[in-house]
């Protein structure tokens, strides 16, 4: 991996807390996210709109449509599984599943061993793990950052500036797939077959 485009992760501040993460989920019950979408990356820039239909606890459905109709992207997430079907370029454009999570304001990230936390104010840090490190930020109670830490760099991160815009980059492909949230339909109607691809 190349590393060397990767920002260095910076030390956690804050005064030292216990590693109590809060219960960080998606929304009750079932919902769709109604969203537009950019992807770039050195060789491809493209946008379009697109939906995520999340069923509580642990199963989502993100659909890419490309502007102007000229194509989709699928990939369907139950628990740490993750399908997304389709060529490489398709795939590409998914993040992994703990940072797809994330972006959907779920944690769900491997466990491990060891874990630190650090409070500054109302936003509580933690670094899970020893090398490869998943560091989660928390403010309000809600799920601001989730970074992939390796080598002591962020090579991959989920910002969520607010529940309305998502930004998930990889630092050593550089690529970026930015949402912004137009709409969410609480209990929607979600039929059993989207979860089958």
């Amino acid at each position: 991996m190349a590393f060397a485009c990767a920002p260095k992760a910076p030390p956690l501040r804050g005064i030292t807390a216990r590693p109590a993460l809060p219960e960080l989920s998606i929304l009750p019950g079932h919902s769709r996210l109604v969203f537009d979408w950019r992807y770039e990356d050195p060789d491809i820039r493209t946008r379009g709109d697109g939906a995520a239909r999340t069923a509580a606890p642990d199963s989502a459905r993100v659909d890419l449509f490309l502007e102007g109709g000229l194509g989709t992207a699928v990939a369907v997430l139950i628990g740490d599984t993750l399908r997304a079907p389709g060529p490489n370029a398709v795939k590409r454009l998914i993040p992994p599943a703990p940072l797809l999570w994330a972006a959907l304001g779920k944690l769900a990230v491997p466990p491990a061993a060891d874990t630190s936390a650090r409070l500054d104010g109302d936003t509580l840090r933690v670094d899970i793990g020893r090398g490869d490190t998943w560091r989660v930020t928390i403010a309000a109670g809600k799920l601001v950052s989730l970074e992939r830490i390796d080598g002591g760099r962020i090579v991959q991160s989920v910002h969520r500036a607010d529940d309305q815009h998502v930004r998930y980059y990889d630092a050593t492909a550089r690529r970026t797939l930015e949402l912004t949230v137009t709409r969410v339909d609480r209990n929607a109607d979600l039929d059993a077959s989207i979860w089958s691809l």
